[in-house]
């Protein structure tokens, strides 16, 4: 009797072996398909060089500065950022303005206040502490006027979209510290914007962009070629500016990336130091005792 449990018990074990392996065989067939179409039958963006990439990745200024200028002249007719306040223009870290910049920014958009003393609402010149505003008064508003289509908000959105990059992709991600998915995709999405296919049934309305999933995208082309005047003589391209405003993009829903890798890099340095300190002090404390 204890034998046939036994083999019992052997053989359900096997099985639920061969069901564990089965599954990591099948997930991994589809995460390298996956990897190879970007999910939903879209190439997968390729993979830019961000100066804020990697443990010791920074912003670029000036490309910050650049950025906000095709946010603020293009974008922001349809999109808001509603996590971005004003003041945060001239905080470090960001692109840069000084306190005095910030507020001529602010004080170019009137912001609803109140109510008054007589319960009226009232328009004032924004303050630093205000919050970029949003294009439209509400989301109802906001599909009317781009044919049903709502466009996100640019607060977190670069930390917010992703691609699936599969098996073993992803590993080599880990060890490198790659995590600009996100931003390689925005990039990808501005400039994916080409004539369908023969045979594509494009909907009315929709726009062919062959990194959006499904390819049919509401939102027609934003920006192209020498719409945004740049001040620096940077070329004014829909790959630089595609570049600058995903930079932009990623501060925004990042802003103290900086900050935050610097500190990590102290970090590290300092469990090294106390691991080495913990090695030592355990062979002086244990030198005298015979194993």
């Amino acid at each position: 009797m204890n034998m046939t449990m036994n083999k019992l018990s052997s053989l359900r074990s096997l099985i639920a072996r061969a069901v564990v392996a089965a599954t990591l065989v099948t997930a991994a067939g589809g995460l390298a398909v996956a990897a190879e179409e970007g999910g939903h039958g879209s190439p997968k963006p390729p993979r830019e060089h961000w100066s804020f990439a990697g443990p010791f990745g920074h912003f670029d200024q000036a490309q910050l500065q650049r950025g906000f200028q095709v946010f603020k002249e293009v974008c922001a007719s349809c999109h808001g950022a509603h996590l971005l306040a004003f003041r945060n223009l001239a905080q470090p870290g960001g692109p840069g303005f000084t306190d005095a910049q910030a507020r001529v920014v602010a004080e170019g958009f009137q912001i609803q206040d109140g109510p008054n003393d007589a319960g009226d609402m009232f328009d004032r010149p924004g303050r630093l502490s205000d919050r970029w505003p949003s294009p439209f008064p509400n989301e109802q508003a906001a599909r009317a006027s781009n044919g049903g289509a709502y466009p996100p908000d640019f607060s977190t959105l670069a930390k917010a979209r992703t691609y699936e990059v599969g098996f073993p992709g992803f590993l080599i991600d880990i060890f490198t510290q790659y995590q600009e998915q996100g931003p390689d995709y925005i990039h990808a999405l501005l400039n994916g914007y080409t004539t369908p296919p023969e045979g594509f049934n494009l909907p009315e309305g929709a726009h062919y962009n062959a990194y959006f999933p499904g390819h049919a995208i509401k939102m027609p082309q934003p920006i192209s070629e020498g719409q945004v005047t740049y001040s620096d003589g940077s070329p004014e391209t829909v790959e630089q500016y595609s570049q600058d405003v995903t930079a932009f993009m990623m501060w925004v829903a990042e802003p103290h990336l900086e900050a935050r890798k610097r500190l990590g890099f102290q970090v590290m340095i300092f469990l090294i130091v106390f691991a080495g300190l913990l090695y030592f002090t355990k062979k002086k404390v244990w030198k005298s005792v015979e194993h």
